[in-house]
């Protein structure tokens, strides 16, 4: 039971870093180091955009949860 939640929090946490890496920069951070202050933002965010923002919250909570439960089990067994 441990071992299937800790392979899937390795997988929710690569997913989540390859979502987030996704990203639009919104300037003023890091992205700018890398030429994402050179692009001009058309006025409001596009549907990939907000659907990409749903997702990632989603895994973030999908992630958050198997590391409460890893957590629980893990106290559980000991």
């Amino acid at each position: 039971m441990v071992m299937g939640f800790s392979i899937a929090l390795m997988v929710f946490s690569a997913l989540l870093m390859l979502l987030v890496l996704m990203h639009k920069g919104k300037g003023g951070g890091l992205s700018d180091m890398f030429g994402g202050g050179m692009q001009s933002s058309v006025g409001g965010s596009s549907v990939a955009e907000r659907n990409l923002d749903r997702i990632t919250v989603v895994v973030g909570l999908l992630w958050f949860a198997c590391i409460v439960v890893l957590a629980l089990l893990m106290k559980l067994d000991n």
